[in-house]
Order: structure tokens, then C-alpha cells, then sequence
């Protein structure tokens, strides 16, 4: 980990609506820890478990153990291989499953899109059948604010408005896939009283981002960095509100601790909303310091590049807050503190 990561350690270490007590001497099983929101969540799992002497064990099963290793040498996890869709074989008590591994890129979701959908699906699967012979306090797994579809301009979507896809658009692999998994979470809960969560998370970023990352956000980054003009495919019209990587962790720590099974909440900074177009602007104007511009060159076909289509996204989080939980970091401040993670590297551990 960097500062910027450790300090983020610190703050969710010290928010008044987690009671880490709760976790003290549990085992938490999470998969996708090598991913954005699993590693952040790791790190801080580990990081507070080792300075407030809570004992907490964390099982990672992953298909690459040489990259867990070099990102989780330092927290004593339990990493073991593990291909998703196949039989978990471990034979151990667990307190907790945070499912996360998912592909997140645009491009794969049309390119692949049957991995895209077996990866989810046939994952979640193996991991709720261990759960039924291998009982635990809750099963949170991670979703997307894609399944509520393109709700119209102007409006604020609850849980209980989950869109309609076109089959057909292979790119509707991932959101199908994404509530295909839903359900078959809640059915478990409702036939094997499995007590599974949904969070239904919105684009999300921080620190572990990797600076070729092909998403909006990196994009914009970069051409930040590298002061060099953003360039737009489109007329930016898509309107979103975004979560900083910590504001995540906080989210899943919070559901394990308080959110009723069966249930799905989302997850977002409202104060984050803002166009495509909008985002640009303010990078260009605030992070670059206006030494680049936004410029346009629009493609006729966005969606051969991966993209959705023209989106509003104005989510309704008042269930998550309900629970306690509070997004804490502005965009711009997000975007700052992904750039320093970037410039800082990740060598500093304390």
C-alpha cells in the first residue's frame, strides 16, 4: 500500500456508523480480492484488523495466487487457488462471504459476452452451494447500478425499478448476468436460508486503478497526467453518480454488519452526479489546472466501442443511508487521490 491507500485505512478505521468490534476473531471470505473494490477492501480489512488486535481472518480464493501474494503478503491472509464455477473445497468455518469477482470492462462484456455471464452466474452458484452445508452470518454479493436499465431524465431510481434488456445486444450480457445472480441469491435465501445481501454498486474508483485501465475515469486521469486534451466519442450526455473506492468499503462492511438478508441496496455519492461532458469539463478545468481542453470527436456507432447507451442514472441511496452508512469523498477529491496513489506507488506500508 501508499499513504494515500494507508490513510484511507485510517479514515474507515475511525468512522462512528462501523463497529469493528463486531468483526473481532470472525473469518471473512471474500473472492475478486485481486480487483478494485476487493483489494481496498482487503487492505482495509487487514490494516484495521492488525491495529485494533481484532484476530480477524481472511480466506481469498483466487485464480492467480502469485499476484494475491504480492499484493496481501503483509496481511496474513489465507490465499488458495480457486477457479469461480468450480466446488469450493474448503472445510472451515466461515463468518462472512463478500462475493466480488466479476469482468468489469465494456469491452469484455461484448466481446465475451458467455464469459461474461458464466463468470458470474456459475460463480455466485458454487459459492451460495458451499453456503448452504457451510452456514454464515451473510452472504453480501455485489451487483451494479446497470440493472435498473435507462430510467428516464429526471428521475430518482429505488431498489424495486430493475430495467428491461434487450437479449439480443450482447452487450446486455453483463447487466442480465448481474440479475440473474440477484435472483439467484434471494432464492437461495428464500429456500435455504442463505441470508444473502445485493449491493448494487455505481462506477466506482480510487486508489488500484490501474493507469491503463480503459474506463471513462482512467481516460480522464491520464489526460490529466499527461496534460494532454480529453477527447469525447460521444456528446457526453450520460448522466451518472460515481463512488470512491473507500466510500464502497465502508458500504460492504456496513451491510455485513446491518443489512436485512434478502434485501438489495445501492450505493453511490448522489453529490457525485454529473454528466460525461460535465466530468470532463471539471477535469480539465480543476485537475489539469485548464491546461487541456475537451474536445469532440464523435463516433456514429458508440456502441461497437462497448459503450451503453445514453444513460440517466439518478440514484436513490436513502436505504443504504438508513443503515447508517455516508459516502464521504467528493469526485474532484477522488479524482486527486487516485492521481497521488498513481504518483506514489505502492511500496509504503506502516
Amino acid at each position: 500500500m501508499n499513504r494515500v491507500q494507508i490513510e484511507d485505512c485510517q479514515n474507515i478505521g475511525n468512522l462512528d456508523f462501523i463497529d469493528w468490534n463486531q468483526f473481532k476473531g470472525s473469518t471473512i471470505l471474500i473472492t475478486g480480492s485481486t480487483g478494485l473494490i476487493g483489494s481496498n477492501l482487503v487492505n482495509v480489512i487487514a490494516y484495521n484488523s492488525q491495529k485494533k488486535g481484532l484476530d480477524i481472518k481472511l480466506i481469498l480464493p483466487v485464480r492467480n495466487t502469485g499476484a494475491a501474494m504480492e499484493f496481501f503478503n503483509w496481511t496474513g491472509a489465507e490465499i488458495i487457488h480457486y477457479e469461480l464455477g468450480s466446488e469450493l473445497t474448503i472445510d472451515t468455518s466461515v463468518d462472512y462471504i463478500i462475493n466480488l469477482a466479476s469482468p468489469t470492462s465494456s469491452k469484455f462484456f461484448t466481446e465475451k459476452p458467455v464469459d461474461t455471464m458464466k463468470t458470474n452466474i456459475d460463480g455466485t452458484r458454487s459459492l451460495l452451494d458451499w453456503a448452504v452445508s457451510h452456514p454464515v452470518k451473510k452472504f453480501v454479493s455485489l451487483s451494479t447500478m446497470e440493472v435498473y436499465g435507462f430510467p428516464e431524465k429526471g428521475h430518482k431510481v429505488k431498489e424495486n425499478e430493475l430495467g428491461a434488456f434487450e437479449t439480443m445486444n450482447v452487450r446486455n450480457s453483463y447487466p442480465v448476468a448481474k440479475i440473474a445472480c440477484e435472483c439467484l441469491c434471494n432464492s437461495y435465501y428464500a429456500q435455504y436460508d442463505v441470508p444473502t445481501v445485493i449491493i448494487r454498486a455505481t462506477q466506482t474508483f480510487g486508489p488500484g486503478v490501474k493507469y491503463d485501465d480503459g474506463r471513462v475515469f482512467a481516460q480522464f486521469m491520464r489526460c490529466a497526467v499527461e496534460k494532454k486534451n480529453i477527447v469525447l466519442k460521444s456528446a457526453g450526455l450520460t448522466e451518472r453518480s460515481y463512488l470512491y473506492t473507500a466510500d464502497a468499503v465502508s458500504a460492504i462492511l456496513v451491510s455485513l454488519m446491518k443489512a436485512e438478508p434478502g434485501q438489495a441496496y445501492t450505493v453511490a455519492n448522489p453529490d457525485t452526479y454529473c454528466s460525461i461532458k460535465g466530468m470532463a469539463q471539471m477535469i480539465a478545468d480543476d485537475i489539469a489546472g485548464g491546461e487541456i481542453r475537451v474536445v469532440f470527436d464523435i463516433e456514429k456507432d458508440i456502441e461497437k466501442l462497448g459503450y451503453a447507451g445514453t444513460l440517466f442514472m439518478d440514484l436513490n441511496v436513502e436505504k443504504m443511508e438508513c443503515l447508517g452508512w455516508k459516502p464521504k469523498t467528493s469526485l474532484k477529491e477522488m479524482y486527486i487521490r487516485m492521481i497521488n496513489s498513481h504518483q506514489m506507488g505502492y511500496a509504503v506500508m506502516g
